[in-house]
């Protein structure tokens, strides 16, 4: 842990307002009498356990926080990245806020990049700092099976109970990402300009800037880029660069066994909007690798038409569509808009400043006792309605998997 705090504040590494914190906490009757009444197993023989990248800018701290107590469970492994354009204040102040939950207290799952990245969603720095993520997840943590990646602007709309329930039956080395091979218009527009993203290499954040002139597509390689899929409709627009990763796939992009990450890297690194195609060409150039995808990011979104660069803020009269979809993820919300208290009410069953409940928590209910300030056997399931509606989706889409021969079918 002596290299990764360059990188991060570790939840045991504590200021002085920490650990006064921490001693108040330990004698407040809302603790769990016993730090660990069960330990988290991992592996085959028990449910899948996620590793999560939840990452925004300037001002998306309580957003950040929110979005993890409506995602966390003691199995998961969180890392938060508040990126460079945040100040350390807010850094400090989402360590603290994170101090407060009893059970991220005792589990110690949750970790905060101390030495931020400086991204642009313009440009290749936003790849940089999901490696960077993965690579940090699979350092503190040897035991989570998939990665998934949140903005500041997501939100669940199930439970961690449902998403482990039917991930259950889910093979753990299918990566869900949207890929398609035509690039249509995209092929001009994107591929072929030359773009510098400075978050590489500056301490402040400007735009990226292009070069004069542009390059020939390659040859050595296919590109493949998103197709966004609201689960209800297909839109040809900018591309889906929302994934749920396998670890087995990352481990090949991040180790680099063989150097096609390293080729495919060195080639978006001057592509913009690269991480709407660096993971599907990575997955569907690599024959050991291009049979796991299944097309679908598993997002809710609703676009405009004709679609702009970014879906449509979602409201309270999309909610019941919204619920009724069978994805795991919705985006894009406003911070505190009511849709939130709404999910958090009805599917969540999740408090203010608390984590959502699931079987783990054993805490007796109350309008003022959050139930998961105790917990039992962390490694029990108890699925509720959305799960269901949720493993009709992944039916469907396992069918289809299971339908083709090849799952990165070139379009020309």
């Amino acid at each position: 842990m002596g290299a990764e705090r360059k990188w991060f504040f570790s939840l045991l590494s504590l200021t002085f307002l920490s650990v006064l914190l921490l001693v108040l906490y330990s004698i407040s009757p809302f603790s769990s009498p016993r730090p660990f009444p069960s330990l988290v197993q991992l592996g085959l023989p028990y449910p899948p356990a996620f590793g999560y990248y939840i990452f925004g800018g300037k001002g998306d701290k309580d957003r950040i926080f929110r979005l993890l107590l409506a995602v966390y469970h003691p199995r998961n492994r969180y890392v938060l990245h508040l990126g460079a354009d945040a100040t350390d204040g807010e850094r400090y102040s989402l360590v603290v806020a994170l101090k407060s939950v009893p059970a991220i207290r005792s589990f110690s799952n949750v970790d905060v990049i101390g030495n931020p990245d400086r991204f642009s969603y313009m440009g290749s720095s936003y790849i940089a700092s999901t490696l960077h993520a993965a690579a940090i997840l699979m350092k503190v943590d040897p035991g989570w099976d998939w990665f998934i990646a949140l903005s500041a602007l997501d939100y669940p709309l199930l439970t961690q109970d449902d998403l482990s329930h039917v991930f259950s039956s889910v093979r753990r080395d299918l990566n869900f990402i949207d890929h398609n091979n035509d690039l249509g218009w995209k092929e001009d527009q994107r591929f072929r300009p030359i773009v510098v993203d400075p978050g590489l290499y500056l301490a402040r954040r400007t735009k990226i800037f292009y070069a004069t002139e542009k390059r020939a597509m390659p040859d050595a390689f296919k590109i493949f880029t998103g197709i966004m899929l609201s689960l209800t409709v297909w839109h040809w627009v900018a591309g889906s660069p929302w994934i749920v990763l396998s670890r087995s796939f990352l481990e090949f992009c991040i180790f680099g066994w063989d150097n096609l990450p390293r080729t495919l890297l060195m080639y978006f690194n001057n592509v913009m909007l690269s991480e709407e195609s660096y993971f599907h060409t990575v997955i569907c150039n690599s024959p050991e690798l291009k049979n796991t995808t299944v097309n679908s990011d598993l997002r809710y979104m609703i676009w405009d038409n004709p679609p702009k660069m970014e879906p449509h803020f979602l409201n309270i009269s999309d909610y019941d569509q919204m619920a009724q979809s069978g994805a795991a993820f919705a985006r894009m919300f406003k911070e505190d808009d009511p849709v939130l208290d709404m999910v958090d009410e009805k599917i969540l069953k999740r408090k203010r400043n608390q984590a959502a409940p699931g079987a783990w928590c054993t805490g007796r209910k109350s309008w003022w006792r959050d139930t998961c300030s105790q917990w039992g056997d962390v490694n029990v399931l108890k699925p509720g309605p959305q799960a269901k509606k949720f493993a009709e989706t992944i039916t469907n889409l396992l069918d289809d998997w299971n339908s083709q021969s090849n799952q990165c079918r070139l379009s020309r």
